[in-house]
């Protein structure tokens, strides 16, 4: 057996790969499907954890032009890397005092609310210029959007328009990752009769989940994030995905307890046998559940490695008993997240969702990103 040495022992505890090309290729699989609608990547939460400059450059590359951020400063932090014709839309809306840095960054703010869009508009009257932004309206998830009743006072706005030009009206389906929910349906035709009472613009629906919840829901813009990850919101869409990740952890020590032996804090674990055990130097202060302790593993060379004992803040601990004698060695890694181990199958195990683990992985790992595309200048530019 080749043993999978670890590439940072003598730097980081773990390492996490991004494939970049398989991001792309998601990607690419999305706008086919959704055709003639446009793909737009969702690159919040630093592209979800996996490095929202990279990731958008890559999609750039793909012939991605619309990214979507939560916040004003993720927006900001990404606009020098993208190309000119690229362009960034802000989730959450604006906070605030926080028009004029928006616009003049040249960045779109979705307004979600009446105070919202009276801010962007009395920005554009202030400044004398007609202003982009997005509308969303809330057709049954009471999170963020327009009311129905602030949509028809809007619709009679005619002077609101003369100020602000409607790029995109879109809204956000609650249970896309259910997808013969009959909140769907409702949702659409809550969703198509008050953007009808707006002006022509436009419109969005769909995220990742949505886009294969059928064709009436594809609108003129998907709004993709989970996905390009390669990974799903429901059973199946996985599946179709290519897996844009690998997490390895470094093992620090190898040692054999006996019977009786307690392991980890509060002792949680006691080895009813011989065990040989092994520490490794990933914890869930880089983003590795607590919950996973006495549930979840790690493997090596195919073979499942129990994690036991609770997850500590930088280590936790294997039961390697499985392994030949010495097949394990300080130094070596063990594979948290790929090929025999799935994003979603460590979420299931933590007993949560695909997102919470990506979005908390940690900084500490060394990360390196493959199947990137060598641009020059005037590429990045185009």
């Amino acid at each position: 057996m080749v043993r999978e040495r670890c590439e940072v022992a003598a730097h980081a505890g773990g390492h996490l790969t991004i494939d970049l090309a398989a991001i792309r290729a998601n990607y690419a699989l999305i706008a086919a499907r959704v055709a003639p609608a446009l793909v737009a990547a969702v690159v919040k939460a630093d592209a979800y954890g996996l490095g929202a400059v990279p990731v958008a450059l890559a999609l750039v590359d793909e012939g991605c032009r619309d990214f979507f951020v939560a916040q004003l400063a993720e927006g900001l932090q990404l606009k020098p890397s993208l190309p000119e014709t690229a362009r960034i839309y802000v989730l959450n809306g604006l906070p605030p005092g926080a028009e004029a840095s928006c616009a003049a960054a040249g960045l779109l703010p979705v307004l979600n609310s009446w105070e919202q869009a009276m801010a962007w508009r009395d920005l554009a009257v202030s400044q004398q210029r007609r202003l982009p932004a997005l509308l969303q309206i809330d057709t049954g998830m009471s999170r963020l959007g327009l009311s129905p009743r602030d949509v028809a006072r809007l619709a009679d706005d005619t002077a609101f328009f003369a100020q602000v030009e409607v790029k995109l009206v879109m809204s956000h389906l609650a249970c896309a990752d259910t997808p013969r929910a009959a909140a769907n349906d409702e949702q659409l035709a809550r969703f198509e009769a008050l953007a009808g009472l707006l002006p022509p613009a436009p419109r969005s629906l769909a995220n990742s989940a949505g886009s294969f919840v059928g064709p009436n829901f594809h609108g003129d813009l998907v709004r993709a994030g989970l996905a390009l990850c390669g990974a799903g919101p429901f059973e199946g869409l996985a599946s179709l995905m290519q897996p844009a990740l690998r997490l390895d952890a470094r093992v620090i020590q190898v040692r054999t307890i006996q019977a009786g032996t307690g392991v980890g804090y509060g002792l949680t674990f006691t080895a009813s046998k011989a065990t040989r055990i092994a520490t490794v130097s990933v914890g869930y202060a880089d983003g590795w559940p607590r919950r996973l302790g006495n549930r979840g593993a790690a493997y090596f060379d195919g073979v499942r490695l129990p994690i036991i004992g609770r997850v500590s803040m930088d280590s936790m601990t294997l039961d390697v008993t499985a392994l030949d004698d010495g097949a394990l060695a300080p130094g070596d890694a063990v594979e948290l997240i790929g090929p025999h181990q799935s994003l979603e199958a460590v979420a299931a195990d933590a007993d949560t969702i695909t997102y919470e683990i990506l979005t908390s992985l940690g900084r500490r790992y060394r990360r390196t990103y493959v199947g990137e595309t060598v641009h020059t200048p005037s590429e990045v530019t185009a």
